[in-house]
């Protein structure tokens, strides 16, 4: 298959384009290097997923896609986003990369590309609210503008496919972490400022939070398993994550026995929007795609580290 990857080079996109790759189909990524956070962070991932044979194209969703995506892709996975629950982003980023980006690609996937079986849109657990601990059929609560438009997003694509005018699905994703996440995410941040040796900044109260942390291996299997379910996955909302719940001390623990050394913490104000508690239930995933996640929170964040270590630390 000739499948499209949008956010290519960031985080999940960057592994899925080489888990795609690596099962033998012709990927086309594009991303538009944000300066969220440091672009050359995002040419790391670029120079990665290129050499396994990704075809790269810098873009940005909101212009004319008809100018730089070809026209005969089979599948499209949309990771691309305005990600976080900043203070600082003004609720018209969120609006422009996670609303308007959407409904440009969908238009060109509907309009413009010839052939188009599915629609895949990636949304997040943030859609549910503060207690993230729902089934996809229960009403979404979002309290950040990222959730907020995250789900607007999640209805444009669902709206196309109710009115026949495309195959899609949606899957929302749990608190995911592995190599390349983020730099301002936990782990990255964390393993940063043990290595450093500079204060990790913790959110009051945050250390009590669980999270159904969910390695980004185990989210690429999942997501992968759609093309060979798409008329099962048409329609559907789809939660993917792990089952295991952890709190955030438990995790900041593992970082500190995998590294050998402990972590300098600050105390900072609570961040607002912040979820206390997700936890997968993935009953759907697992009777429609096969899904078991089975990498271990401690062999997940060994390759974190690794992977930090590799282009970081030395």
């Amino acid at each position: 298959m000739k499948i499209l990857v949008t956010g290519a080079a960031g985080f999940i996109g960057s592994h899925m384009c080489e888990g795609l790759a690596a099962m033998g189909h012709q990927v086309i990524g594009v991303d538009n290097f944000s300066p969220y956070y440091d672009p050359e962070l995002k040419r790391l991932n670029a120079r990665d997923i290129e050499a396994k044979g990704v075809v790269l194209i810098e873009a940005d969703l909101v212009n004319d896609l008809d100018q730089v995506l070809p026209s005969d892709i089979d599948v499209i996975y949309h990771f691309a986003a305005q990600p976080g629950i900043s203070a600082t982003t003004p609720f018209t980023e969120y609006e422009r990369n996670n609303i308007v980006a959407t409904q440009n690609l969908l238009q060109w996937a509907i309009t413009t590309n010839a052939h188009t079986q599915h629609f895949v849109n990636i949304a997040t657990s943030s859609i549910y609210g503060i207690h993230a601990v729902s089934t996809e059929d229960e009403a979404p609560q979002p309290v950040s503008d990222y959730g907020v438009t995250k789900l607007a997003a999640e209805q444009l694509v669902l709206a196309a496919q109710r009115t026949a005018k495309i195959s899609a699905c949606s899957v929302r994703l749990f608190s995911v972490y592995g190599p390349r996440e983020r730099p301002e995410k936990l782990y990255t941040k964390l393993i940063k400022s043990i290595y450093q040796q500079k204060e990790f900044p913790l959110y009051e109260g945050s250390e009590k939070h669980q999270r159904s942390f969910t390695y980004v291996g185990d989210i690429v299997a999942g997501l992968a398993a759609i093309l060979n379910n798409v008329a099962r996955c048409d329609g559907e909302i789809i939660n993917l994550g792990s089952t295991r719940v952890n709190t955030t001390a438990e995790g900041m623990a593992l970082i500190e026995k995998i590294t050998g050394k402990k972590a300098r913490l600050k105390r900072v104000p609570q961040r607002p929007g912040d979820q206390l508690k997700t936890a997968a239930t993935i009953a759907k995933a697992k009777a429609i795609l096969g899904y078991t996640p089975s990498t271990s929170f401690e062999d997940g964040l060994k390759a974190q580290v690794a992977w930090y270590w590799s282009k970081f630390a030395q």
